[in-house]
C-alpha cells in the first residue's frame, strides 16, 4: 500500500517536437487516451494536455504540448519549449527526412531552451519494422552523443509509450524542483482537457 504522507506533488511543462506525420499526437493520445487513430489529423499550431502520474516519491502532473510538425508552424515552437522541463523530438523510423529534421530539433532546443532540460529522442512507429530506414544503433548512438535518453515507441501497439512518460516524470523528480524551470510544486487536483491553438 502506498504511502502519500510527504509526497510531493510536480507540475511539469512537456513539449513535443519533430517532423509532421511521425506521430507526435499519437504518442500523446496513446499515452493521456488510451487511444489510437491510423488516420490522425495534422495538429494546427499546437494542442495542449494534461495528465498525471502518480509515482512512489512523487506526483507529476503534465502539462503537454503537441506542437504542429509543418514547416509554416516551426516559428512558434519557441514559444512551447521555452521554460519547459522536459521535451520529446519524435522521429518515424521508416523516414531519413524525420530523423535529420529530428537533429535540428535537438540542435535548436538545446541551443535556445533552458539547459536543465529533460530531452528524450524518441524513434516512434517501431511496429513498422519491414519499413525501417533508421536503425536502432544509429538512433540510440545519435542520442547518446548529443547527451539525450533514448527510446523506440509505437503509438499503435502502445510499446514503450507509458515507459517513457514514466522515465521523464522519474528524471523530473530527481532532479532539485527548486532550481529547474518549467516546474512548479502544487498541491491541487487537476482534470485532463484539450485546447486546439489555430495560427493559421
Amino acid at each position: 500500500m502506498a504511502r502519500r504522507t510527504g509526497n510531493k506533488s510536480l507540475q511539469a511543462k512537456l513539449v513535443l517536437l519533430g517532423d509532421m506525420g511521425t506521430g507526435k499526437t499519437s504518442l500523446v493520445l496513446r499515452f493521456v487516451k488510451g487511444q489510437f487513430s491510423e488516420y490522425q489529423e495534422s495538429t494546427i499550431g499546437a494542442a495542449f494536455f494534461t495528465q498525471v502520474l502518480s509515482l512512489n516519491e512523487a506526483t507529476v502532473k503534465f502539462d503537454i504540448w503537441d506542437t504542429a510538425g509543418q514547416e509554416r508552424y516551426h516559428s512558434l515552437a519557441p514559444m512551447y519549449y521555452r521554460g519547459a522541463a522536459a521535451a520529446i523530438v519524435v522521429y518515424d523510423i521508416t523516414s531519413m527526412d524525420s530523423f535529420v529534421r529530428a537533429k535540428k530539433w535537438v540542435r535548436e532546443v538545446q541551443r535556445q531552451a533552458n539547459s536543465n532540460l529533460t530531452m528524450f529522442l524518441v524513434a516512434n512507429k517501431a511496429d513498422l519494422e519491414g519499413d525501417r530506414k533508421i536503425s536502432n544503433e544509429e538512433g540510440e548512438e545519435y542520442a547518446r552523443e548529443s547527451g539525450l535518453s533514448f527510446l523506440e515507441t509505437s503509438a499503435k501497439t502502445a510499446q514503450n509509450v507509458n515507459e517513457l512518460f514514466y522515465e521523464i516524470a522519474k528524471k523530473l523528480v530527481k532532479a532539485n524542483p527548486s532550481r529547474q524551470s518549467g516546474i512548479k510544486l502544487h498541491s491541487r487536483p487537476t482534470e485532463s482537457r484539450r485546447r486546439y491553438f489555430c495560427c493559421a
